[in-house]
């Protein structure tokens, strides 16, 4: 296997040197574009960057995207349609060359009497410019009857020009194409870079039915394959292509070696060019590149005793074997010297990224407050037994790397992911966002803290992971959604909910925040109590989550005073005013969800009128004009026994009192409703509730909504 392995390498390897040499020489500078649509831009021609040509005359605009983009020569303003940068080639006996060209379109010059649809233009001066027209590869075309075209250049002293005629007498000569019969023809001018057109009448009479002058350069080439009518149909077009070439005087951006001066010769002093035997940009350094003769054209009697040499060949049979032999050594050498030099890299690269990854999941560690956190637990007097640190390997296997499928929800303190554990268990993942580095102990105590509480109504804290980019929180996962879906979202998957299970839910509510306010190690303050952190297990028990504001307290500690953070329709008045937040806060953050409980209604809904649209508002109004029944809930308004809806709405109302003072404690809360249950039912004596009247709802009122964090 491992011979076979080495063969394998060494004929890739043969093969990568095969093709490397059979690689087509650079024709633009690194890191140039080549290409504009279809149109190759070698260089001293270029675009993108001033590095890419050799000075703004040979500046390419390229517009458009794709094969249909277009390039331009903006300083001669003309659409390119080709650029030839020609090789030296041997025909039979001797070497040949033709000077490089760029292929552009030209307008047609219009003297009169022709369509409206084609613009006219005087002529066209490329003086101060490296280019001028060719010479060799153009023609100058007149046509239109009793015609004579005269054509001046550069130089105002030479004058080139044609006659063309309708008369009877060329009917004779009307199959030469462009003889004289509607059109004619002649040769333009060496080194000519103005074109302007005189048009003259022979007898001063313009005879025919053609009446349309017009005179045009066009490349002879490109005129004779596409102009296959008779002469006296040679339509009339808008642009025509036309051949120019440049001189590069002065050129020194090239062959920074004596060795690639040797393979580039000047034609004319005007052009470069690579000399026979090499191909390539002579405009580049290093830009001629030895043509292997023996894999094209070669003179060799026997074709495989052909040996390629630099800028030329022999067809000695030993020097080829041999160097054949040299070569096949040499690769086979290198193949071992290559395939022990990538088992090493490979090798460092494994070990390298593996101490790189260790390094940063440490970085994490410390920047998420894992030595804190581990030093909390080993310490005797906190005696955590329950909060586990989970590796993020672990927690990447069980959440599928994160998947988006995975997502369970997602908050102002992070996304929570599905995930199953390695022992079965399904656990919900939260990925929070990064923690201030000034709040770290907190976030820390916070963990170690709710990793302690033991209260079925309580999302169970599994434990972290805190050597990853941001913290891992793993819960135990609840699968039946949240309180806020069964009272505002219409779905099949949520049944309604009767007034017995609000009942239970409620007192489930109040029972895990007593224990949380009073029960609890330290005294913890939830801080964002609302329907959508009341989960829903298997058998719609409650569940309270969603910790990630959550504050612990000294057992005689009041208050904390934070920013105010919280949802709006939920968020006390009171720690609005005073940014202080007591257990009380998190009293009348229930208040709205018995109000909930009770309506069906979202604690704010700007599609409510202006009266309506704060439900905690609405509701003490409602309850103060003996409204109540009119905005309760259907399965609440049905329910037989009034006076336990009563009782619940005056401790609803108890619990948005804008003085918290006087709002009841989260024991009171969860014993009175255990209360509420055990009660028969009696028909309620309306008249003798008590009400909370506008003085208790106090500056609250007037609270817009956007003074609100939400």
């Amino acid at each position: 296997m491992g011979v076979q392995f080495l063969m394998r390498i060494t004929f890739l390897l043969l093969l990568t040197y095969g093709l490397a040499a059979a690689a087509p020489p650079p024709m633009v500078k690194p890191n140039c574009v080549e290409f504009c649509g279809n149109v190759s831009i070698p260089y001293p021609f270029g675009m993108t960057t001033a590095g890419c040509y050799l000075n703004d005359w040979f500046r390419i605009n390229c517009t458009g995207k794709g094969s249909s983009a277009r390039a331009f020569l903006p300083r001669i303003n003309m659409e390119v349609l080709e650029i030839n940068i020609t090789n030296p080639y041997r025909n039979d006996s001797y070497i040949s060359f033709e000077p490089s060209i760029v292929r552009v379109k030209m307008p047609i010059i219009i003297s009169s009497n022709c369509a409206n649809t084609v613009p006219s233009n005087s002529s066209v001066n490329m003086k101060g410019s490296p280019f001028y027209f060719s010479s060799y590869r153009n023609k100058f075309i007149s046509v239109g009857c009793n015609n004579m075209a005269l054509m001046t250049g550069s130089d105002p002293t030479v004058l080139v020009g044609c006659n063309s005629d309708c008369d009877g007498k060329t009917m004779i000569d009307r199959e030469a194409k462009c003889s004289g019969f509607n059109c004619c023809q002649t040769t333009v001018p060496y080194g000519n870079q103005v074109f302007n057109v005189t048009f003259k009448s022979k007898n001063g009479k313009n005879k025919g039915s053609k009446k349309c002058k017009y005179a045009f350069l066009a490349e002879e080439e490109w005129f004779d394959s596409n102009i296959t009518n008779p002469s006296y149909e040679v339509p009339l077009l808008e642009y025509v292509p036309v051949a120019l070439e440049w001189t590069v005087s002065n050129f020194t951006d090239m062959n920074s070696t004596e060795a690639d001066r040797r393979k580039v010769n000047c034609y004319e002093g005007r052009q470069y060019y690579c000399r026979y035997g090499y191909e390539g940009n002579p405009y580049l350094n290093t830009g001629c590149q030895d043509i292997n003769e023996c894999e094209k054209d070669n003179r060799c009697p026997n074709k495989s005793d052909c040996e390629n040499t630099e800028g030329s060949y022999n067809c000695d049979r030993g020097k080829t074997r041999s160097k054949i032999l040299k070569i096949a050594i040499i690769v086979i050498c290198t193949s071992f010297g290559v395939l022990f030099l990538l088992l090493i890299t490979w090798w460092l690269y494994k070990v390298i990224k593996k101490r790189n990854k260790i390094k940063l999941k440490q970085k994490f560690f410390k920047r998420n407050g894992g030595l804190l956190l581990q030093q909390q637990l080993s310490s005797n007097e906190n005696n955590v037994q329950k909060a586990k640190l989970f590796n993020s390997k672990e927690l990447e296997t069980t959440t599928d790397h994160f998947n988006e499928n995975r997502i369970l929800g997602k908050g102002g303190q992070g996304t929570v992911y599905k995930g199953m554990l390695v022992d079965g268990r399904i656990v919900a993942i939260k990925k929070c966002n990064i923690v201030d580095e000034g709040n770290l102990e907190q976030f820390i105590n916070e963990i170690i803290i709710l990793s302690q509480i033991n209260h079925r109504n309580v999302v169970k804290l599994l434990g972290c992971c805190l050597e990853t980019e941001v913290p891992l929180l793993v819960y135990e996962f609840i699968p039946n959604g949240t309180l806020f879906q069964y009272l505002h979202e219409e779905n099949e998957d949520f049944p309604l909910l009767t007034w017995e299970m609000r009942l239970r839910i409620a007192t489930e509510i109040a029972g895990a925040l007593s224990y949380l306010h009073s029960a609890a190690s330290l005294p913890i303050y939830h801080r964002d109590i609302k329907s959508s952190n009341i989960l829903l297990d298997e058998k719609y028990r409650t569940k309270v989550a969603d910790f990630g504001t959550s504050k612990s307290v000294a057992i005689d500690q009041t208050h904390v005073t934070t920013l105010v953070y919280g949802t709006f329709g939920y968020l006390d008045p009171e720690y609005f005013q005073t940014s202080q937040f007591t257990e009380k806060s998190d009293v009348y953050s229930f208040g709205v969800v018995l109000v909930e409980l009770l309506t069906g209604e979202k604690p704010v809904s700007l599609t409510r009128s202006q009266e309506r649209r704060n439900l905690s508002t609405y509701f003490v109004h409602s309850l103060k004009e003996n409204r109540l029944f009119d905005i309760l809930d259907t399965q609440v308004s049905k329910v037989d026994n009034k006076d336990e809806v009563m009782k619940i709405a005056n401790l609803a109302k108890r619990c948005l009192h804008f003085n918290g003072k006087k709002r009841p404690t989260m024991l009171e809360i969860m014993m009175e409703l255990e209360g509420v249950q055990n009660i028969s039912p009696v028909q309620p004596n309306f008249e003798e509730l008590e009400y909370v009247g506008n003085e208790e709802m106090g500056p609250w009122n007037d609270v817009s909504f956007q003074q609100l964090h939400v």
